[in-house]
């Protein structure tokens, strides 16, 4: 069995690096013992999304309860022939990571299927189940069983999720509208669309998260605090070029953060993590 959880986790850690560069930059920053269970939580996230996001002419809703009934499966059993499932049940089985996270991230999962757009209070709940849930995951990891440490961080943490989820439907307005028909913006459809007004409604909501998950941050175990610090940074330029940005020119082309800018970040990161920690 150790053979195939190894393999396992390589391919969650192979499916997550060729899916996102950046987390991979951020999670590389973890102290070894850390980025496997990240890895392996990311690759189950990603394979969710893309069974909504990218399997086209598959009866998406069928693939996605059976994804769900196997996950159920898997943490029930501790075991499974899908390699991404069994590395995530193991995370889950070994971190006490709730089921009511899992829940949550797969019914956000299943709204995409029949939504659109979003009213102000299923929006909160898709980034609860789509972001914040899965910050959670990984904070079940961070704090290694220490419930006390868990509680105090679980806030920053859903600020943080909320804060990167929020950035990415901005960045990705005009794929989300052009690809999938949808638009992750309260009570904003695709018919109407969006406007700078409800753009920058959403920014300072953004950077009051962003303030919030600062100070979780600075309370993270060391052998986390880099990795999280350094995804923050990059999170930050990216929303930094986006707020300097119009609807008109979203509508147009992906924002993006150059690779020669992230690795600089990474840098900045090194030398104000140590900062962070004396505030």
């Amino acid at each position: 069995m150790e053979f195939y959880d190894n393999i396992c986790s390589r391919t969650s850690s192979l499916f997550t690096k060729a899916y996102s560069t950046s987390f991979s930059l951020g999670i590389k920053a973890f102290e070894k013992r850390f980025q496997s269970p990240i890895y392996s939580i990311y690759g189950y996230v990603r394979l969710a999304d893309e069974i909504v996001d990218t399997f086209h002419g598959h009866d998406k809703a069928i693939l996605l309860r059976e994804f769900r009934e196997e996950t159920e499966k898997a943490i029930q059993r501790g075991i499974s022939t899908n390699p991404i499932i069994h590395a995530f049940q193991e995370v889950v089985n070994e971190y006490n990571v709730d089921k009511e996270f899992i829940d949550a991230f797969l019914d956000s999962m299943e709204m995409d299927l029949h939504n659109s757009y979003y009213e102000e209070k299923k929006y909160d709940e898709y980034i609860y189940g789509s972001a914040e849930v899965v910050g959670l995951m990984c904070l079940r990891v961070f704090c290694e069983k220490d419930e006390e440490l868990f509680n105090s961080l679980r806030e920053p943490a859903r600020a943080l999720g909320s804060a990167f989820q929020k950035v990415n439907f901005l960045r990705d307005i005009k794929s989300d509208i052009d690809e999938r028909g949808r638009i992750y913006l309260p009570n904003v459809d695709t018919e109407h669309g969006i406007d700078d007004h409800s753009k920058k409604l959403l920014e300072d909501t953004i950077r009051e998260e962003f303030v919030a998950a600062l100070e979780g941050i600075k309370k993270l175990p060391p052998g986390v605090r880099l990795g999280v610090y350094s995804a923050y940074l990059y999170y930050i330029k990216l929303f930094e070029k986006i707020c300097s940005n119009k609807v008109n020119a979203l509508l147009k082309k992906r924002i993006r953060v150059p690779n020669p800018v992230k690795f600089m970040l990474l840098t900045k990161s090194i030398i104000e993590v140590k900062v962070l920690k004396t505030c």
